[in-house]
């Protein structure tokens, strides 16, 4: 569904019974690989799939409260910002989500995925 305001698309890619509170999910939506992470007190985030190091995808990863470390090679990213823990000056890529009837919809920018 095409939200004409803001030209984001919603795609449903989950539902809160297939991601847990402290889990994480890969999800794939056209040719977009996203992380999908469910954050305590019901906070769900959409990141880019791959780290910026190497393309290594993420939700392989470690994730400890809000901070993810790459399986590869340890970078390491807030959540809740999307923001390089270590090392600093990286950042994730972050798509809109949102949840309705528990299903979990990412938003595309018109055009993709």
């Amino acid at each position: 569904m095409l939200d004409e305001a803001t030209m984001v698309r919603w795609i449903a890619v989950a539902t809160l019974d297939e991601l847990w509170e402290g889990e994480m999910t890969s999800v794939l939506v056209g040719d977009e690989l996203i992380l999908l992470v469910h954050l305590s007190a019901g906070d769900i985030r959409a990141y880019q799939g791959y780290c910026p190091h190497q393309k290594t995808t993420l939700a392989y990863g470690k994730l400890d409260g809000h901070v993810l470390t790459c399986s590869a090679h340890l970078w390491q990213f807030n959540l809740l910002t999307g923001e390089g823990v270590n090392p600093k000056g990286c950042r994730l890529h972050c798509y809109q989500v949102e949840v309705k009837d528990a299903t979990i919809s990412v938003g595309m920018p018109h055009g993709s995925g």
